[in-house]
C-alpha cells in the first residue's frame, strides 16, 4: 500500500474522476465515507479508515481528497448533481406530465422525502469549513438553472412565473429544508411539510393568471 501522506491540509478536491474506473473508485470511496459517518460519526471518520472501508490505497484516496474536509466537500457537490440529475430525468423529461404533477415531484425531490443522497444535520455545521462564498453562488444558479429548466417543460402552465417568484420558491423549499435538518424533525413531519410546501407552490402559480 501507497505511504504516500498529503503535504498540506487542504479542504478542497484536487480532482474530479473522468474514467469509468476512476468514477467507481471515487464511488467507493463515498459509499465508506457515509458508512463510517453513520457508524462513527464526523469526529470518529479519518481518510485512512475511509480508505480501508473501500478497498483502496490510502495514496489512491488522496490522489482526489487531500484530507477528511475535501472528501466531505466533494460529496456535498456530488449529492448536488445527483439531485439535480434526479429533477431532470423525473421531472422535466417525462413528455406528459401536466405542471402540477412536475411541481409535486420536484417538492419531493427537493425537500428530501424522496432522498437521492444521504444527509446528516451535522453536515451543516461543517460548511463553513468547505464552502466559500463563491460556492454558494454556484449551486445557487446551478439550482435557478434547474428551475428554469422545469418551468420550460411546463407548457400546460397558462403563465411562466418572473424570476423573483422562482427564486422565492427555490428559496422557500430549499431553505426550509435546511431548516428542518437543524431542527431533527422526524420524517412524518418532514412529509407533512412537504405536503403543505407543494401547495402553497400551487396556489402560488395558479394565481398568477
Amino acid at each position: 500500500m501507497s505511504s504516500k501522506t498529503p503535504s498540506v491540509t487542504r479542504s478542497k478536491p484536487l480532482k474530479r474522476p473522468t474514467q469509468a474506473r476512476a468514477r467507481f473508485t471515487v464511488q467507493a470511496i463515498f459509499d465508506a465515507y457515509v458508512r463510517i459517518w453513520q457508524r462513527d460519526g464526523w469526529e470518529g471518520l479519518t481518510t485512512r479508515a475511509v480508505a480501508l472501508e473501500a478497498g483502496v490505497a490510502i495514496g489512491t484516496l488522496y490522489d482526489y481528497f487531500p484530507s477528511k474536509e475535501a472528501l466531505h466537500s466533494a460529496y456535498v457537490r456530488h449529492c448536488m448533481e445527483t439531485l439535480i440529475e434526479a429533477v431532470d430525468q423525473q421531472v422535466v423529461a417525462p413528455a406528459q406530465l401536466s405542471w402540477e404533477e412536475r411541481m409535486r415531484r420536484l417538492v419531493q425531490l427537493l425537500s428530501g422525502c424522496q432522498s437521492v443522497s444521504w444527509f446528516h444535520p451535522d453536515m451543516l455545521a461543517l460548511e463553513p469549513r468547505i464552502a466559500e462564498q463563491k460556492h454558494q453562488q454556484r449551486a445557487w444558479s446551478e439550482f435557478l438553472a434547474m428551475w428554469r429548466r422545469v418551468f420550460d417543460a411546463c407548457s400546460d402552465l397558462p403563465r411562466r412565473p418572473d424570476e423573483a417568484l422562482v427564486e422565492a420558491l427555490h428559496l422557500a423549499i430549499w431553505g426550509g429544508r435546511r431548516y428542518a435538518m437543524q431542527l431533527r424533525l422526524d420524517q412524518p413531519r418532514m412529509q407533512q411539510w412537504a405536503v403543505e410546501m407543494e401547495q402553497l407552490c400551487l396556489a402560488r402559480l395558479r394565481a398568477i393568471d
